[in-house]
């Protein structure tokens, strides 16, 4: 953990790492779901739901590291001027938002096994098959994988929203605490 100017502490550069990497590739897995299940049966389709895969493992590995580095080295406090009621509600959302990186990945290879997809990571590594082939499984499977993804891209906008908040509204520098760079001379800084 590093800390800024004011001596308020900052998130270090492996927690920001992970948390940018993990918003990226997330943000290249949902563009990818929403326009795949959108195109007709394709190689185009096929191969963008090969891409989905590969980025629902690595976004898996990384939110296990994340949890990891979060276990070995704690996150930086609130500030004490943080409501309660504000505590509660970020100690809530940043555990759904972990709870469904795990969980997500996880129902997208029972899904893909149900289904008769083998997940073949980077077209090289094939993962084992975790069910075996049953349509009905496979569909409501596809359903919990979506009603999941919907739920996390719910949580995401929230903690998006509350981030901008704080710097906005609130200006008490909360998300210079994430960003690898540092605010500017008279940039609120925590």
């Amino acid at each position: 953990m590093t800390h800024s100017r004011s001596g308020a502490p900052r998130y270090g550069l492996v927690a920001q790492a992970l948390h940018w990497l993990t918003a990226f590739g997330l943000v290249g897995s949902f563009v990818l779901g929403f326009i795949m299940v959108e195109l007709a049966f394709s190689p185009l389709q096929l191969k963008m739901y090969s891409w989905h895969k590969w980025l629902g493992v690595c976004i898996w590995l990384l939110v296990l590291l994340r949890l990891l580095w979060r276990w070995w080295r704690r996150p930086p406090e609130l500030p004490a001027s943080t409501p309660r009621w504000q505590r509660r509600a970020a100690h809530i959302t940043h555990a759904g938002l972990y709870v469904l990186l795990v969980l997500i990945p996880v129902t997208g290879w029972l899904m893909s096994s149900a289904m008769g997809f083998q997940t073949v990571v980077f077209g090289m590594v094939p993962l084992p098959d975790l069910l075996a082939k049953n349509d009905g499984l496979g569909e409501r499977l596809a359903l919990l994988h979506s009603v999941l993804n919907k739920t996390l891209l719910a949580l995401i906008l929230l903690h998006v929203a509350a981030a901008l908040k704080h710097q906005f509204i609130d200006r008490d520098g909360l998300l210079w605490r994430m960003l690898p760079i540092r605010p500017r001379t008279g940039d609120p800084s925590p």
